[in-house]
């Protein structure tokens, strides 16, 4: 997407770096399907990749019984990032949200979220259904700098010795 493409941003922050507004995060975050989800564990942190869909403004995910539910429904807070890269324009993005996860349990908003097109990235089991409702939403870009140049000339002592003709 071009700049000129882009929803407009919140503003532009001193260190050269973009605030985006709520509405282009939601956007971003509809564009992904790999995110990770940030949980406290035992007074320790601890980051789980996940696939996700989003369903209205919330994230939505499957899990088996385990760390990850037990921690990301304990009622403390979650958090869930995504990132971008855009190798044309050149410009890198990240999207955070912060808030609360629940384990979806009554039957009609199960069925509802049954219906959803996510499926588990592998054979096991996931019939737990989760939902993270953002407090939250916020996120950045910013451009890329140029990678300097990792070729580095040999010394002039390290040539190999050529005799004089």
């Amino acid at each position: 997407m071009s700049t000129a493409d882009r929803p407009q941003a919140q503003r532009w922050l001193p260190d050269g770096m973009e605030d985006l507004g709520v509405a282009e995060c939601w956007s971003l975050l509809r564009r992904q399907e790999v995110g990770r989800l940030a949980v406290s564990i035992a007074d320790h942190p601890d980051i789980f990749p996940i696939n996700y869909l989003v369903d209205g403004e919330s994230i939505v995910f499957r899990t088996a019984a385990g760390t990850k539910l037990a921690a990301a429904v304990l009622g403390r807070g979650v958090a869930f990032e995504i990132d971008g890269y855009d190798p044309i324009a050149g410009d890198a993005w990240s999207v955070v949200i912060k808030g609360y996860a629940r384990e979806i349990e009554h039957m009609l908003e199960y069925f509802d979220a049954d219906d959803l097109p996510l499926f588990p990235w592998h054979a096991s089991v996931k019939p737990n259904i989760v939902r993270v409702s953002p407090d939250i939403v916020s996120g950045r870009r910013f451009h890329v700098v140029e990678k300097p140049s990792l070729e580095v000339p040999p010394p002039e002592h390290d040539k190999p010795y050529m005799p004089p003709d």
